[in-house]
C-alpha cells in the first residue's frame, strides 16, 4: 500500500475514532456535585457563555466539546435562558436539548448595570413570559405601585437576574428590583466614608449613577468617584459627558459636539453646579460602593487614554498634558 494510501487510511480511521469518543462524551452521564442542581442561564448569552455559567452551577460540560455539539445539533442559536434543574447521571446531549427546548422551572428576567429606566422598561415590556400590567403606565403611577416615594424612576431599581413563573406580573419584578436597590443603597450608606458631600442617601445614589457610566475599567471606580467627590467640595463643575447625553434625551445621535455641551438642560454638568436633578442610569453594587467610599486621591481630572483606562490629574495642567498625548496624539 502507498503511503498516501496508507495515510489516508489513517485519517478516516482517527476522524471514525474521533468521532466515537465524541459520541460516547455526549452521552455519557455526568456526575454533578449533589443529586439535583439549579442553574440559571442568563439571557443573550453565547454557547460558549452557557457551558461556563452550567460548569459555575456545578454542571462540568467540556466547554470545546460543548460548543461542537452545539454545532452538531444545530442548536446555537437557540438556547434559551431560564432558571434549569438538572440531576446527577444527565448527558451532555440531554443538556443541551433541554436548553434548546427552553424546558425551565423558572423564567429570567435580566436588567443591566449602566441601563437607562427606559432600556429596563423596553426589556421588561418585551419579555414574553411575563403578564404586562404595567404596560403604557405613566413612571410616576409605576413608582406608586412599587411603594416609592418619590415620582422619578430613574436609578431606582436593582441591576440584576430575577427569576419568575411564566405568567407573573411584571409588577412583581420591579417590586423586587426597587426594594433591593433600597437594600443596598441603605448598606451602602451605612459604611459610608466621613465627610462627603452628600446630604441624603439619594444624592448618593445619583452620585453612583455618574461613577457607573464614566467608568470603563471596575478598578477606576472609586478614583471616578474621587475625583466628582473632590470636584463637589471645591464647588468646582462636574463637566462629565453622560450627564449631557442623558438630558439630550432622543437628541442625541451617538456624537456629542461642542454646542451640546454649550446648551443648557437640568443635567448638563458643564452649565450647572451641583449634582444633576436625578440619577442618570441604573449603578450596580461596586457603583454605590464607590460613591460612598472613594479612593484616597486628590485627583480633580481625568481623561480616557484609549485602552479603557483612564489617566488621572491633580491640577489642570498634569490634566491639559494628558489631554494632548491621549486625545490629540501630541507627544
Amino acid at each position: 500500500m502507498s503511503f498516501i494510501k496508507r495515510l489516508f487510511v489513517l485519517l478516516i480511521v482517527a476522524a471514525l475514532a474521533a468521532g466515537g469518543a465524541f459520541y460516547y462524551w455526549a452521552q455519557s452521564p455526568l456526575q454533578l456535585g449533589k443529586p439535583t442542581l439549579d442553574v440559571t442561564i442568563k439571557p443573550y448569552s453565547s454557547v460558549r457563555s452557557v457551558a461556563t455559567q452550567l460548569r459555575a452551577g456545578g454542571v462540568p460540560v467540556h466547554p470545546v466539546l460543548f460548543n461542537l455539539l452545539a454545532r452538531v445539533m444545530d442548536v446555537g442559536t437557540k438556547l434559551k435562558s431560564g432558571n434549569y434543574e438538572f440531576a446527577t447521571g444527565v448527558t451532555p446531549m440531554e443538556v443541551m436539548d433541554k436548553l434548546a427546548r427552553g424546558d425551565v422551572n423558572q423564567y429570567v428576567v435580566t436588567i443591566i448595570e449602566g441601563w437607562t429606566f427606559k432600556k429596563m422598561r423596553s426589556e421588561i415590556d418585551a419579555n414574553p413570559a411575563l403578564r404586562h400590567d404595567t404596560a403604557g403606565l405613566p413612571d410616576a403611577d409605576l413608582m406608586q405601585l412599587v411603594g416609592a416615594d418619590r415620582a422619578e424612576a430613574e436609578g431606582m431599581f436593582f441591576p440584576d437576574t430575577y427569576l419568575f413563573p411564566k405568567g407573573s406580573s411584571d409588577i412583581d419584578i420591579y417590586k423586587r428590583a426597587y426594594r433591593l436597590m433600597q437594600k443596598r443603597l441603605d448598606e451602602a450608606w451605612a459604611s459610608r466614608a466621613p465627610g462627603l458631600p452628600y446630604a441624603t442617601p439619594y444624592e448618593a445614589l445619583i452620585m453612583a449613577s455618574l461613577v457607573e457610566k464614566e467608568t470603563g475599567q471596575a478598578v477606576e471606580r472609586g478614583q471616578v468617584a474621587a475625583v466628582f467627590v473632590n470636584r463637589l467640595r471645591k464647588r468646582m463643575l462636574l463637566q462629565t459627558d453622560p450627564t449631557v447625553i442623558y438630558g439630550m434625551g432622543d437628541l442625541y445621535t451617538g456624537r456629542l459636539r461642542k454646542r451640546d455641551l454649550q446648551t443648557d438642560t437640568p443635567y448638563n454638568t458643564y452649565t450647572r453646579a451641583g449634582l444633576p436633578p436625578t440619577p442618570i442610569a441604573l449603578p450596580g453594587v461596586a457603583s454605590l460602593a464607590a460613591a460612598l467610599n472613594p479612593a484616597p486621591t486628590d485627583a480633580l481630572y481625568f481623561v480616557a487614554r484609549g485602552d479603557g483606562t483612564s489617566h488621572f490629574s491633580t491640577n489642570l495642567q498634569e490634566h491639559n498634558r494628558a489631554v494632548d498625548k491621549y486625545l490629540r496624539g501630541e507627544q
